[in-house]
């Protein structure tokens, strides 16, 4: 098992160092640019469209809201890499890997808007939903039914597999800190409980997330802003820290800048997946009138996940200096430095929010692999086997190492984004158009845009749902 970790872990090294980052940044510089800074300029429409769209338009009751799409998808950002996520990025990379870490959020809006318009645009009827994603636009948008089917397989194995596995190794190593509790027995725990949700579909899914999201996500917050708050005295010193560590000369002379960016940017993506791919299949589900407007919605998503979640943990673990102890990382390193700040009660506080954050991470994930399973094949049995091997790779999870789940994570996380970038970046011009109809309905005072395939004569043929 150890020669495996370090092969993967070597894999992941090249990978990054010299695919990834480029990508990721050429990709969101290029897509920020074209739609002259949609993530920052319609922040305002984003958090609009979000309040309106709790209700589900009339006569559609068998599809899911706009709010419900959004809620999946944050039920999938919002784990792990929130809190044991961010603190193996400062323990790898230093502070700096934070300010990298803001950076690709703030400049992955952009992805996600791009990909998340993209499914919209070409999804499909569904037996219960509408479904859609990468695998979709890859089939109906570039003419390649071979790439769908690549993506497809790299997402369930990604999404249903590998980060299923870090998200019940995380919870289990924050229970056995906190109570004691074996992760076998706590594994076992996860795996009925996964299993009995998923059995149930995307429906249970999104009124699980609905709920537990929003009630999860504000303690968290409202628990970090306590900390900032009694720490106040020291917020400018760790934020001069997190830009120094991230540019200072003695990071760049000693190799530190580019681990901090490395790791930043690592752990920037398995957080807010912009660009990953991901996303795109819960937002293709959703019932809306313009594919922009679940764009918006999704880059949101992003925002919340990464400058304010992901930040809230960076500044916990800041404010409490135990970045640098040896033979801590992970969920524990965040446990300890929640210790220093609110007493013992830390290790069951945040036990018991990795629980919420990681199992609404573990039912997100499944659907993304599910949409795809039914995007290569519509027999049943196919997606019971998928079901039961989810719990499979619940229970391995919880009994592997932390090395191990993580690397596996790295490079599958890697090789999907890979393909879904280089898919969203030929298919962008459609997104681009879409976004410059849409402000043109806006400036017309059309307050809720409608879409028309009409307006799109070169691919209306390709356009099922429009």
């Amino acid at each position: 098992m150890d020669i495996l970790t370090s092969l993967i872990g070597n894999i992941n090294d090249i990978l990054w160092t010299y695919v990834l980052i480029i990508m990721l940044l050429g990709c969101a510089f290029w897509f920020t640019y074209k739609t002259k800074f949609v993530q920052f300029r319609m922040i305002g429409e984003m958090i609009r469209l979000l309040g309106n769209s709790t209700d589900k338009r009339k006569g559609r009751e068998h599809h899911i809201s706009s709010f419900q799409a959004f809620a999946v998808s944050i039920a999938s950002r919002v784990g792990t890499g929130n809190l044991a996520g961010v603190a193996t990025a400062i323990t790898l990379g230093g502070p700096g890997a934070v300010f990298w870490m803001w950076i690709i959020a703030l400049l992955g809006a952009s992805s996600a808007f791009v990909e998340s318009t993209l499914a919209q645009l070409y999804k499909i009827h569904g037996y219960h939903s509408f479904i859609g994603g990468p695998a979709y636009y890859m089939k109906k948008g570039l003419k390649q039914p071979w790439m769908g089917i690549l993506f497809a397989f790299l997402l369930i194995f990604t999404f249903g597999f590998a980060f299923n596995s870090v998200q019940s190794n995380t919870i289990c190593a924050a229970f056995e800190e906190a109570f004691d509790i074996s992760p076998s027995l706590m594994g076992t725990i996860l795996t009925l409980l996964t299993l009995i949700i998923i059995f149930g579909g995307i429906r249970r899914i999104a009124k699980v997330s609905s709920i537990i999201v929003p009630v999860m996500a504000l303690g968290y917050i409202c628990l970090a802003l306590f900390i900032v708050i009694i720490n106040i005295n020291h917020l400018p010193e760790v934020i001069e820290l997190i830009i120094a560590d991230a540019f200072g000369w003695e990071q760049a002379l000693g190799g530190g800048a580019g681990m901090a960016l490395m790791q930043g940017i690592k752990r920037g993506l398995f957080s807010n997946e912009a660009g990953m791919g991901s996303a795109p299949n819960v937002a293709a589900s959703a019932d809306v009138t313009h594919p922009v407007k679940q764009g918006l919605i999704q880059s949101l998503g992003v925002f919340t996940d990464t400058l304010v979640i992901c930040t809230c943990t960076a500044f916990i673990i800041l404010f409490s200096e135990p970045a640098t102890t040896e033979g801590t990382n992970g969920i524990k390193l965040t446990q300890m430095a929640l210790n220093n700040e609110i007493g013992s009660i830390g290790t069951i506080y945040v036990a018991v929010a990795i629980l919420f954050f990681a199992y609404s991470s573990i039912l997100g994930n499944y659907y993304y692999g599910e949409a795809n399973i039914r995007y290569i094949t519509s027999r049943k049995w196919a997606l019971s086997i998928y079901r039961l091997s989810v719990g499979g790779m619940v229970m391995f999870g919880a009994l592997a190492s932390l090395d191990m789940v993580w690397n596996l994570a790295d490079m599958a996380m890697g090789f999907m984004t890979i393909c879904n970038l280089t898919a969203i970046f030929l298919l962008s011009k459609y997104a681009f158009c879409l976004l410059d109809d849409y402000r043109m309905q806006k400036r017309n005072g059309i307050k809720n845009p409608v879409f028309s395939k009409a307006t799109m004569k070169d691919i209306e043929n390709d356009l099922e749902c429009w």
